[in-house]
């Protein structure tokens, strides 16, 4: 398969016009200030020394590798002088003070020089993944190649240590996310022995004692150590780890045609898309380990559903859409990305979760979990920086090139795997007009080499129309073309309510709510107090309100048991009728501290 980059194409208008407008106009720079601020980036000159304060942190290169590499694909499509200049500053510090082989991390440079590769949960790789992805793409975007040429040394050094010599204290990185990078980077320059590195890696996971003997806080589980990658069957430990492992997974089967790594990604996903995954499209039941948890386990106020969690499902999922040609992997890039990912973003693009719970409320949240209960509940509103801030550089540099996720070719077929309102400039030159998530109308027209266009049917939607004639299979409706394209596709979007299976208890007797792939949540700045004792008639109409968060907000009749002082009564005692106002899922949290609720009861 052959992806089409996002610089081929163009957001011309529409829901993700306003998102990327936002990114470059907003969302770059807030970050770069707090990073700023937060001595991320002149940590990049290796001047720190003992004692004195803002010590550079083991992840701190990776935040800033990913906003260069973010503000790289806004370069792509325009001239933005000032934040170049940031980032050309930025890359001169990390070749000034790289060492003779590349070798580059502000934390180990200067502060515990005698220590590299010793510890696997340091985010060295991690933070080499990050920074070689962000060479390759200022690369493309500038043609300014000394970061490329330097983490193409750097690579080189960490073949040697690790391959080569076997003389680093574990043999595969902690974090997964070199392996994704490196397979980048062998499609870039060409050069294999990147390549085989990534599969190196991804060959010993789980497979050596190296790696099982310096763990250090960290299980097996945690780590995905416990079983080669090839056998494994369910999808276990930190969320954006394993992610990231399987995003990787899936490029090295398809560069060497090995359909049991492939198997093994197959069954992963499956056992996220029926047992493990939230509706939001997020992953992660539970802060201890970020990670994982058993089949079914999908609590609601405490879900830890970290937003890089759901990028790195869309970026695995998006892999799997264009390598085997089924919808239900498309279909899990879109979930994830209008509704868990979103939600990770304030509407203004300054603010950001970490975590992206499906319930909200102040009064439980901000008590001390040790006088309730042994839990722990997300933040309720918005920060525009964490100690940890791996998530909003994350979205500096998705939605930039989230146009990434639209089309591929494979053979004689154009794939379209998701619907944006843009400008296609390449081999295909196509025009998509389209509202949608607002509306399902889709209009596609221009021309292309291809003798066939696929288009995915979401597999949300019941009924759908299309003024060709197609075969459906897969999730794709396949039409054939000579030249030119005159497709118009109509997706019927009615508000569904969507019922949980039996086994995950938390949500017995409850329903979601969702229009298209959007998901909808209510909150107490428009319905009042004790959100979740409130209940919705499962056979009520909805109505489309306004465009408050840019898609529409949702009106239906819903119940709120009467007022009652006692603290237990008659199961006789009324309820009062009330308008129920949804919004989408991705806007909570955007007007002041307020409850928040996903899954709603049925009366």
């Amino acid at each position: 398969m052959d992806n089409i980059r996002f610089t081929d194409i163009n957001i011309t208008g529409g829901f993700w016009k306003e998102k990327q407008a936002m990114a470059v106009n907003t969302t770059a720079k807030a970050v770069y200030d707090r990073f700023a601020e937060t001595h991320r980036f002149s940590a990049l000159e290796c001047k720190w020394k003992e004692g004195e304060p803002n010590r550079p942190h083991i992840f701190w290169d990776s935040d800033v590798a990913k906003w260069i590499e973010g503000v790289a694909y806004m370069l792509e499509k325009q001239e933005l002088p000032e934040l170049e200049a940031i980032c050309d500053e930025a890359i001169a510090n990390i070749i000034n003070n790289a060492d003779e082989n590349g070798y580059f991390n502000s934390h180990f440079l200067v502060t515990e020089q005698d220590k590299r590769f010793t510890f696997r949960s340091h985010h060295e790789l991690y933070c080499a993944g990050h920074l070689i992805e962000a060479a390759i793409a200022y690369d493309k975007a500038t043609g300014k190649g000394d970061l490329l040429k330097l983490m193409c040394k750097y690579a080189d050094y960490i073949e040697r240590i690790f391959k080569i010599e076997d003389s680093a204290a574990f043999r595969t990185p902690g974090h997964p996310e070199l392996e994704l990078a490196l397979v980048k980077l062998y499609r870039y320059t060409g050069e294999k022995r990147y390549l085989e590195l990534s599969k190196y890696f991804i060959d010993e996971r789980g497979c050596n004692d190296k790696d099982k003997a310096v763990l250090d806080i960290f299980n097996l589980l945690y780590t995905q150590d416990e079983i080669p990658m090839r056998d494994r069957e369910t999808i276990e430990g930190h969320c954006v780890r394993a992610l990231y492992l399987y995003a990787a997974a899936v490029d090295i089967a398809e560069e060497y045609g090995d359909k049991e790594l492939l198997a093994a990604c197959k069954r992963v996903f499956d056992n996220i898309e029926k047992k493990r995954l939230y509706i939001t499209g997020s992953v992660g039941s539970t802060h201890i380990g970020e990670a994982f948890t058993p089949d079914y386990h999908l609590p609601a106020r405490t879900a830890y559903t970290e937003t890089c969690a759901a990028i790195s499902l869309a970026m695995f999922s998006g892999r799997m859409a264009r390598l085997l040609h089924e919808g239900k992997y498309a279909d899990m890039v879109e979930r994830a990305i209008y509704n868990g990912v979103l939600s990770g973003i304030s509407m203004d693009g300054r603010g950001f979760f970490y975590e992206n719970p499906l319930e909200i409320d102040p009064d439980f949240n901000s008590v001390n979990p040790s006088t309730v209960e042994q839990e722990r509940y997300p933040i309720t509103q918005r920060v525009e920086v964490f100690d940890c801030s791996c998530c909003p550089p994350n979205m500096v540099r998705f939605i930039p090139s989230i146009a990434d996720y639209m089309y591929s070719t494979s053979g004689d077929t154009l794939y379209v795997h998701q619907y944006m309102d843009s400008v296609c400039e390449n081999f295909a030159k196509l025009t998509m007009k389209t509202n949608y998530p607002a509306d399902g109308i889709i209009h596609i027209s221009g021309h292309t080499d291809m003798t066939k266009i696929a288009l995915r049917i979401p597999g949300w939607c019941k009924h759908f129309e299309l003024n060709a004639d197609y075969t459906l299979e897969k999730g794709y409706a396949y039409i054939d073309v000579t030249g030119g394209v005159d497709i118009t596709l109509k997706l019927d979007m009615p508000v569904m309510l969507i019922n949980p299976n039996r086994r995950i208890h938390d949500y017995a007797g409850r329903v979601a709510v969702q229009r298209g792939p959007v998901v909808y949540c209510i909150e107490g700045v428009d319905n009042g107090k004790d959100l979740r004792a409130m209940a919705i008639d499962p056979k009520g109409e909805f109505s489309l309100g306004e465009n408050e968060f840019i898609l529409p907000n949702l009106m239906t009749k819903g119940f709120r048991p009467a007022e009652n002082d006692e603290l237990y009564y008659d199961s006789q005692e009324a309820y009062e009728e009330v308008a129920l106002k949804f919004i989408p899922y991705y806007a909570f949290a955007n007007r002041g501290e307020s409850e928040m609720q996903v899954w709603v009861l049925k009366k």
